[in-house]
């Protein structure tokens, strides 16, 4: 046997034993149910949230799962869900009316705390940097991002100004309701991702071209995470209609923005966007992504699940099977995943 093919035994056993060690536990299942919102605020505590009305909770770390529909919204599809804790926990309805609900009773009961029957409003996802502050984005309202913000724990939302963003949206761009992963926050930063016909980063109001594919109603960023030290940067997506496609599906910013040590804040350049040929891309179309470590990275999609420990320059696949949500665990080396079919899934990385 030559030594090439020595090697190419060698890693081929390899891949197959990392894929055997990184394999998903399903944890719940409900028929009919998507699930595209998840928020695990615990090591126990597990929320998600999906279509016709459905809400699901593990208080024991998905060892067992309670499923509610939440009464006079049976017909509405809550993509976006933050929580706290086993008790306190808001949730969004896409399109209109739009709908933000809160429960402070683990769910037996909801009141809301948000409303507008507009009826080109569509919600896509929410995110909280702190306790108390949150925000919510939607599709654009006036060709301007629609946002809201919260500063009092979800219980009121504001509206922020159009003249806070730089620039309308292009035409045909908005966002995707897939993972309600396409906010993240530093203490003093704002990231938005936007697809479609046009896709961009928005920094603070202010937004920046990046080279992922784009052009189509089906087509941009959909997810993007923030490395635990505020360093690095992954941005994920690709075309949902065409989800073997992984032509342009990545955009890493480790190296192609400069952050201020200091305060930790990224500032764009007119060459960050340099494509690193180095980069390999995740298996597919990908609508989540999310960081266990300031190395290891998870990303999953209708394509399946690819994990990269060296902060998304390489990419193994560890399964087919299609998730849309995924979020760490806290204080484990392991994440969850939720997607159709009620999916809830679990997965430790070693």
């Amino acid at each position: 046997m030559s030594i090439y093919k020595l090697l190419l035994g060698v890693a081929f056993l390899l891949s197959q034993n990392i894929v055997a060690q990184n394999s998903i536990k399903i944890l719940t299942e409900k028929k009919g149910i998507s699930i595209r919102g998840l928020s695990v605020p615990s090591e126990n505590v597990i929320w998600a949230s999906g279509s016709k009305g459905s809400v699901v909770k593990s208080e024991d770390g998905g060892a067992s799962f309670s499923w509610m529909q939440i009464k006079g919204y049976e017909q509405r599809d809550f993509r976006s869900i933050h929580a706290w804790n086993d008790k306190e926990a808001v949730i969004v309805a896409i399109a209109s009316p739009a709908y933000i609900l809160k429960t402070k009773d683990g769910g037996l009961n909801w009141y809301k705390v948000y409303e507008n029957v507009d009826t080109a409003m569509f919600l896509d996802a929410i995110h909280f940097k702190d306790n108390q502050n949150g925000i919510v984005v939607g599709d654009p309202l006036n060709s301007y991002i629609f946002q809201l913000i919260t500063k009092d724990k979800g219980e009121t939302w504001d509206k922020v100004p159009d003249n806070w963003f730089s620039e309308p949206l292009k035409s045909g761009e908005a966002f995707f309701a897939s993972s309600s992963s396409n906010i993240a926050q530093s203490k003093t930063q704002q990231f938005l991702i936007t697809g479609g016909m046009a896709s961009r980063l928005w920094i603070n109001g202010k937004a920046q071209q990046i080279p992922i594919i784009q052009g189509k109603s089906s087509t941009g960023a959909n997810s993007i995470a923030l490395s635990p030290n505020s360093n690095h940067i992954l941005i994920v997506g690709g075309d949902f209609a065409n989800d073997t496609n992984t032509n342009l599906n990545i955009v890493g910013l480790n190296s192609f923005l400069t952050p201020n040590t200091e305060l930790k804040q990224y500032s764009a350049k007119k060459t960050i966007w340099t494509v690193n040929k180095k980069v390999t891309s995740p298996n597919g179309y990908k609508s989540a992504i999310a960081y266990l470590t300031n190395k290891i990275v998870v990303t999953c999609g209708t394509s399946g699940v690819d994990v990269s420990k060296n902060n998304g320059r390489t990419w193994q696949k560890i399964t087919g099977e299609s998730f849309h949500v995924v979020k760490k665990q806290p204080n484990t080396n392991k994440v969850i995943f939720a997607g159709s079919g009620g999916r809830i899934g679990i997965m430790s990385i070693n």
